[in-house]
Formats: structure tokens, C-alpha cells, sequence
């Protein structure tokens, strides 16, 4: 397609992006509170968390392999997903204080999640045919702006009960779902919409060389980044507490956007396989660094952290765009799915992992261990980053 995109597309993707997002770490905002005056362990957040993620890999696994996202108008699946894991977050705020049920909660909320985030990077894909890795470093950075935007409106709420922030948070997705459907439209000269299962697209993820190079590296970095979110604030609790904690999670979670929009900046420049490479590297060395950085003076301390914020989240967009662009193009969105799905599966393993260990090894001795995903993601990576270096 090499006709203009309208300019108010990008905006409208992001910013539904965004508000949809935010669905992903509503729960573990309010934590805090809640452990206070329910008497919840510290392991709960891993527990909920993990929960979300299964429901995560359901919902992909269900998409991917029914070719929701390539059978049915993308628009109208976020749309319904938006609004389907708005009212699950109302349901967990109904029923906050069984844990059981606020678990089944978390897990319908990642469900539909599969029709937010895998989907609104197939839209971005139908229009973005030419510049997909700057549009992609928009719309992840979103994704990862609205998922650390519960510890901003936790932190400015002040005396605002967490009732109300997770109600409020609920308001912000069904709002993204309504934007996206009445705010942009099937993009012309758009694939037409499958009508069977595309069993032999998505075995690309194996059989063809390119795609799997970056689902590889793909999964390397899922081995550290959600695992990395979930610690960040278990990393700063060692200094900080309250309304600070919270703003500090915000910026470092949040400092993933910036290495989301550079590395897009970057893509035409360097190749995305190069820019996702970079940024995975300097994430492990962050894992790497940690024995000597939590006990770093506070400026490295912090700059230690928004460095690793930036970087674990900034070669997403760019794994992403290299599988978008070498999958079948009848079955993007499929593809994309299912490599989100098995790349959740893995976070999941991870997740509960350091989230046990946490409570007997020391942090700074535990978070080397994240470096493993971003070093088997260096090595799946060579093929396409040999290309990038010989391109012209």
C-alpha cells in the first residue's frame, strides 16, 4: 500500500493502545493496599500476575489457532475484548476480597487481552506497510505506558481509595475499544479476511529461517521482561516506599516507551534486527549488573533502573516487526498471536520462578539469572542481524 496513511491513524492506534492497556497491571497497582488490609503474602502479586498471563496465553492460543484476528474485522474484535476485560476488572473490583475469585478474574482479563494488544499491532501491520518499525515502536510503547500507568494514578490518587482506581482503569479500556472502532476504518487494499485455520502459516514460526529467528529472540527477551516489571518494585522497596515507590515504578516501568519510540526512530536507520539486538544486550548487562548496582550510591541506583526500563522493553516492537514482516501476510495476525502466546508461557515460568526465589536469595543475587533470555535471544538473533549488517 503506497498510498498516505491519514495522520490521525498513529495517534488513535496509540492512544487506544494505551487506555486498553491498562488493563495489564490494574490489580498489582493496588497491591499494596490490599496485602495491608486483606493480610495477603508477598507471593500474591506473583500469583496474580501469573494468572493474568495464563489467561494471556489462552486467549492468544484460542485467536491464533481459530484465526480470530484474520477471520473477523480487527476493529470489532478490540472493541469487544476492550470492553469484555473492562467489565472482568469491574468483577475483580466486586469481588476483590476473594482471592479465588479475584484469581478467575485476572485470568478472563488476560483472555481478552489477546483481542487488545496482538490485535491492535495486526491493524498497525494493515496500514503500516512501509514504516512498520517506527509504528510498532509507537504502539508497544503505549503498551507499555498504559501498563505502568496504574502506579501513576496510584501514586497521584493520594487519599483515593483503590476501589476507585480500579474502576477507573476499567473506564480507561472500555474507552480505548470505543476510540479505535469509531476512530479509524479497514485500511484500503487490506488482505482480504481468511475463511479457514491457517495451520500451515502458523508452523512458520519453525519452518521458515526468518520468522524463526525472531520468535527465538523474541522469547528470550519474554524470559526477562514481565519478570522484570514484576521485581521493579521489590527493587525499590529496599529504598523507597509509599507514594515514591509508586512514582518510581511508574518512571522505570514507563522509561520502556522511550526505548520503544528510539528504537522505531532507529529501525530505517540501523535495521530492526540490529536495534533489537542492541537493546537486548544492554538489558542483560543490566541483569548482569545488579549485585553491584543495588548497593550503587541512589543517582546509579536509578539510573541503573530507568537504563533497564528503557532497554527491556525496547526491542519488542522490533521482534514484532521482523515477525510481521516475514510471516505470511494472509495470516499476520495469527502468527503474531500465537508467538505472543508461547512468549507468555514462557514469562510465566519465569515469573514464578524469581517470584519464589525472591523470598530466600538476595535480589542482588537472584536478577543475574534474567540475563540467560536475552543471551539465547543474541544467539537465535545472528541470522537476521548478519542481514541488517550487510544490507545497504
Amino acid at each position: 500500500m503506497n498510498r498516505p496513511v491519514p495522520r490521525h491513524i498513529l495517534p488513535v492506534l496509540v492512544l487506544a493502545q494505551f487506555l486498553g492497556t491498562s488493563l495489564w497491571f490494574a490489580v498489582n497497582a493496588v497491591m499494596p493496599d490490599l496485602q495491608s488490609e486483606l493480610g495477603w503474602p508477598t507471593s500474591a502479586v506473583g500469583t496474580l500476575t501469573s494468572a493474568l498471563q495464563f489467561g494471556f496465553i489462552a486467549g492468544t492460543l484460542v485467536f491464533a489457532l481459530l484465526a480470530i484476528a484474520d477471520r473477523f474485522a480487527p476493529r470489532r474484535v478490540f472493541l469487544a475484548c476492550s470492553l469484555a476485560g473492562a467489565a472482568c476488572t469491574v468483577g475483580a473490583w466486586w469481588m476483590v476480597r476473594d482471592f479465588s475469585a479475584l484469581l478467575a478474574w485476572r485470568f478472563a482479563t488476560g483472555f481478552f487481552l489477546a483481542g487488545i494488544y496482538p490485535v491492535g499491532m495486526k491493524i498497525a501491520a494493515q496500514w503500516y506497510t512501509r514504516g512498520l518499525g517506527g509504528a510498532l515502536g509507537l504502539l508497544i510503547g503505549a503498551l507499555v505506558l498504559g501498563s505502568a500507568s496504574a502506579h501513576a494514578l496510584r501514586a497521584l490518587s493520594g487519599a483515593l481509595p483503590w476501589p476507585s482506581l480500579m474502576l477507573g482503569v476499567a473506564g480507561l479500556a472500555a474507552a480505548g475499544g470505543v476510540l479505535l472502532f469509531f476512530g479509524t476504518s479497514d485500511p484500503p487494499g487490506a488482505p482480504q479476511r481468511v475463511s479457514t485455520l491457517q495451520w500451515r502459516a502458523l508452523a512458520t514460526l519453525w519452518t521458515d529461517a526468518r520468522v524463526r529467528s525472531s520468535v527465538l529472540g523474541y522469547f528470550g527477551h519474554m524470559w526477562e521482561l514481565y519478570t522484570m516489571w514484576v521485581m521493579v518494585p521489590l527493587v525499590l522497596a529496599t529504598r523507597l516506599q509509599g507514594t515514591g515507590l509508586s512514582w518510581a515504578a511508574f518512571l522505570v516501568l514507563g522509561a520502556g516507551a522511550i526505548g520503544c519510540a528510539g528504537g522505531g526512530w532507529l529501525a530505517p536507520r540501523w535495521g530492526s534486527a540490529r536495534v533489537a539486538g542492541t537493546q537486548l544486550a544492554l538489558s542483560g548487562a543490566c541483569c548482569l549488573a545488579a549485585p553491584w548496582a543495588m548497593g550503587a550510591p541512589a543517582p546509579v541506583f536509578i539510573g541503573w533502573l530507568l537504563l533497564w526500563g528503557v532497554t527491556v522493553s525496547g526491542d519488542s516492537p522490533q521482534f514484532s516487526t521482523l515477525t510481521a514482516r516475514n510471516a505470511p501476510a494472509q495470516a499476520v495476525g495469527s502468527v503474531l498471536t500465537l508467538t505472543n502466546s508461547i512468549g507468555f508461557a514462557i514469562s510465566i515460568a519465569s515469573i514464578l520462578l524469581f517470584v519464589s526465589l525472591a523470598e530466600q536469595v538476595p535480589l542482588g543475587a537472584l536478577l543475574p539469572w534474567l540475563a540467560i533470555g536475552p543471551a539465547l535471544g543474541l544467539w537465535a538473533l545472528r541470522p537476521l542481524w548478519r542481514e541488517d549488517a550487510c544490507a545497504p
